[in-house]
């Protein structure tokens, strides 16, 4: 039985300045994982889930990056409130991918938006 049955990874990374994809850490990573782990505990899923600092993920032009498992979701572009508390609802809760936010890659590494997979 694993010890969280979630497990949301939000990418905190900082690149240079002025570097041509950005990073999370600028797109403000911190703030939103500080929104995840206020909204889990609110919520009482402290313990059930857990909200983890991620160094890159390599998706910096997307940023901020969410990855939740076991299901490895991806989530881009990640930057409110109403983004964090959505795959809160949908995804940690309801069991159901917020296609807006989800993002994968084809097999040619090109951004696939909508299905995650």
């Amino acid at each position: 039985m694993p010890i969280f049955e979630r497990h949301v990874f939000i990418c905190e990374n900082f690149r240079e300045k002025g570097h041509p994809r950005g990073s999370c850490g600028d797109k403000g990573g911190e703030q939103i994982r500080e929104l995840f782990k206020q909204s889990l505990e609110k919520r009482g899923l402290k313990g059930r889930m857990r909200a983890n600092k991620a160094g890159c993920l390599d998706q910096c032009e997307i940023g901020p990056t969410v990855v939740i498992y076991p299901e490895g979701v991806w989530y881009g572009l990640v930057r409110t409130a109403a983004d964090v508390e959505e795959i809160i609802e949908q995804h940690l809760l309801g069991g159901k991918v917020v296609e807006r936010l989800a993002f994968s890659r084809d097999a040619s590494g090109k951004l696939v938006r909508g299905n995650a997979g």
